[in-house]
């Protein structure tokens, strides 16, 4: 059992951890190494650094300061957060339990581009199985998606219907080795996709070969999950999609936090740090007192 789960490793995730480490929090970070400052070439713009520094030196820094303080670092794809007793963060290889757990994911929107996507969100297109899924028992539904977290959200629907085909958009699979069982519950597609058609509802997936393919609804998974896929699956207050905190980076769920440009701030590395700074001093108030408690 962790006392926090901090999921991303950018400047917000590392910066509260170095808090909750130092305040002896038992701190697991989680994260895949695609924060955008990877193609930061310089930053000159952050403070006690006399010459520049690319981001993936500073990205690297932080981990490795993290590590010497006692943080537990791993490289796995987060694609499910849930409250039970405790929180479970879910990642491709296992769970992980927690009695708090901080987003720190950054700003990451799937970058879909295909024609009426917009037109037919809440017609037919969702981004959130948990959600939706009731609404397609027992009708032919698609997930748009090449990695690990579309695997998810079509076992997901498993329960309400068995015709699910998961397009991947022309994109090649990016499974890990994990999921090689699972992904074979699925049919694939892997035409690229020009647009999505219907009336007042979505009705049919059409091709770049203009060939077409009949759908109830699609459910889209593509790339890694982001934000705005966590808050709808948990209910998390969001605002133009980032996730609304009060000013100690608490969201409207107890326990859960959010630091960094997932919070919908100005984008910069010293915003984040500083958010991270107050979400790990908040944490460990909070897991102390849940300790006192139990």
């Amino acid at each position: 059992m962790n006392d926090v789960i901090i999921i991303g490793k950018g400047p917000a995730g590392i910066s509260a951890a170095l808090y909750t480490i130092r305040a002896n929090l038992k701190t697991l970070v989680i994260g895949l190494n695609d924060s955008t400052l990877y193609k930061a070439g310089e930053i000159e713009n952050y403070y006690g650094f006399p010459q520049p520094i690319s981001g993936k030196q500073l990205l690297e820094n932080g981990e490795k300061q993290a590590l010497r303080l006692g943080a537990e670092i791993l490289e796995e794809e987060v694609i499910g957060i849930e409250k039970e007793d405790v929180f479970v963060v879910k990642t491709v290889k296992g769970n992980y339990r927690a009695l708090s757990v901080l987003i720190a994911t950054g700003q990451k929107t799937a970058d879909v581009k295909i024609k009426n996507i917009n037109k037919f969100e809440g017609k037919g297109i969702s981004y959130c199985t948990t959600c939706d899924g009731f609404f397609f028992r027992g009708r032919k539904v698609g997930v748009l998606g090449y990695k690990d977290f579309a695997l998810h959200e079509a076992r997901e629907l498993i329960p309400i219907t068995n015709d699910i085909t998961i397009f991947t958009n022309g994109q090649t699979t990016e499974f890990s080795a994990d999921s090689s069982e699972l992904a074979g519950k699925f049919e694939f597609n892997e035409k690229p996709i020009s647009a999505f058609e219907g009336g007042d509802y979505l009705e049919k997936v059409v091709f770049q070969d203009s060939s077409e393919y009949p759908i109830d609804g699609i459910f889209i998974a593509y790339g890694s999950a982001s934000t705005i896929n966590f808050a709808l699956k948990m209910g998390i207050l969001t605002k133009n999609r980032a996730i609304v905190v009060n000013e100690n980076q608490e969201t409207n769920i107890e326990g859960l936090f959010a630091a960094g440009d997932c919070t919908g701030v100005f984008k910069q590395i010293s915003v984040a740090v500083g958010q991270g700074a107050v979400a790990g001093r908040r944490i460990t108030e909070y897991v102390r007192d849940k300790k006192r408690n139990m």
